[in-house]
């Protein structure tokens, strides 16, 4: 029996027809596009903030922005001037032998400190004291011979008054006796400049300090030539200080030399943390150095413990002024914008913007010339995410109570190179009237 049937006749009864095989690339295009949306799902959700709150819960959206805050406060504000200087010794001496010959002693200790008068250095004195002995000799021989002569004349101006003897014998006696006194006199120099010698023979110190190191031992034979001379004495107490302020700080430093108040000054280490010594101004210069823009000064210091060195290099801090019963805020709570200056105030959990009139200030702390009083609550950290009437969770600053007054200013905020290197430009001072505000920033 045929099976098969022709074109438009009915399949028999129960017979299934016959599928298509799927396509492998078909599977495999559907297996990508899988992995792909599964690669996105993953991807979006490593990228997701873990822990972010829902807007209107926490700190998301609306919620209160948390800042550190501390209070305004009253207190005394030094307002200073910063100088790089270098210590120099009032007298510096170095020490020369005045005549020449054999070290044979040496009197002192190296790094010692001596007074006027000292002994240093012994030169063999027996040359010296020979020739003593030859003038003196010498000096007793012609004061024998004048007083021999004065004898005669006394003798010979009795002959002349009886007309014994002509009158041009008694002026010859006379020219002798100023001769043999001249002789005398000569004579008498030498023997002080003898004695001299064999002082020279014992060097001792012309001033009161620290002698330096040896320049020659034991032995050696030195003369008044010395290229580097014996030894070098420095004197320590007191000491000055040498250094340089810009031109643009002499008017205010000025009227306080002509109002008659002294002018404390200290004197910092080269890292700007360690004070070293406090003295006063003693002077300035006469002009202005017109190369660098700025006026020499020097200071005085007592330097009792002797912390200040010749030649060390020291930063220097003039107080001019205190400005007393100033407001203070620590100087991250100033904000800086086009306007001008401002600080944020808090009040009642939000803040509001407050306009700030600046003055001087130091490392840690400003004073506030308008704008604030003590007791203001201000941002000093969080503030870049804040705007005018913001709700903010306060904190308050590590320690901020217990601070009743700005500490000095240090070099340390100022910077350690030349005056015109500091912040400011040439006036390293703090100076009032560099930080105004003009208006608060736009909200």
């Amino acid at each position: 029996m045929n099976d098969t049937h022709g074109p438009g006749e009915p399949q028999p009864v129960g017979t299934a027809p016959t599928a298509a095989p799927e396509h492998p690339s078909r599977l495999r295009r559907i297996g990508l596009i899988v992995a792909v949306l599964l690669a996105f799902v993953l991807l979006a959700w490593l990228l997701t903030p873990k822990g972010t709150k829902a807007p209107g819960g926490g700190f998301g959206g609306g919620g209160p922005i948390p800042v550190v805050a501390a209070s305004a406060r009253a207190g005394d504000m030094p307002i200073t001037l910063i100088g790089l200087g270098a210590v120099t010794p009032i007298a510096t001496v170095t020490v020369q032998s005045q005549v020449s010959g054999q070290i044979t002693k040496v009197l002192f200790k190296e790094g010692q400190n001596v007074k006027p008068g000292d002994p240093l250095f012994q030169i063999d004195p027996r040359p010296f004291q020979v020739a003593l002995e030859q003038a003196e000799g010498a000096l007793a021989r012609d004061q024998a011979l004048l007083a021999n002569a004065h004898t005669d004349l006394d003798r010979y101006t009795t002959l002349f008054a009886q007309d014994s003897i002509a009158e041009q014998t008694l002026a010859t006696q006379k020219s002798l006796v100023l001769q043999h006194a001249g002789t005398v006199k000569t004579d008498q120099a030498q023997v002080d400049t003898a004695r001299l010698n064999l002082s020279y023979a014992h060097v001792v110190s012309p001033i009161a300090g620290r002698a330096g190191l040896q320049q020659v031992n034991l032995g050696n034979y030195v003369t008044p030539a010395e290229p580097n001379g014996l030894v070098v004495i420095a004197q320590l107490r007191p000491i000055t200080v040498t250094f340089s302020l810009p031109e643009d700080q002499i008017p205010p430093l000025l009227a306080q030399l002509h109002a008659g108040n002294p002018l404390p000054v200290t004197a910092f280490d080269r890292a700007n943390t360690t004070p070293l010594a406090s003295g006063a101004l003693q002077s300035i210069d006469s002009q202005i150095d017109a190369t660098t823009g700025t006026l020499k000064m020097k200071a005085s210091f007592a330097n009792e413990e002797e912390s200040l060195f010749p030649q060390q290099f020291v930063n220097v801090v003039l107080l001019l002024d205190t400005r007393r019963g100033a407001t203070l805020v620590p100087q991250a709570a100033v904000q800086r914008g086009a306007p001008g200056t401002y600080v944020y105030v808090i009040h009642d959990g939000t803040v509001s913007v407050r306009k700030v009139t600046l003055g001087p200030g130091n490392a840690s702390d400003i004073s506030i010339q308008d704008g604030l009083k003590p007791g203001d609550s201000v941002v000093i950290d969080g503030a870049d995410k804040l705007k005018e009437g913001a709700h903010v969770l306060v904190r308050e600053a590590p320690g901020a109570a217990a601070a009743p007054s700005a500490t000095p200013a240090t070099p340390g905020s100022h910077g350690t190179g030349h005056p015109r290197d500091r912040p400011g430009g040439k006036n390293g001072a703090q100076d009032p009237s560099a930080n105004h505000a003009a208006a608060a920033p736009a909200q």
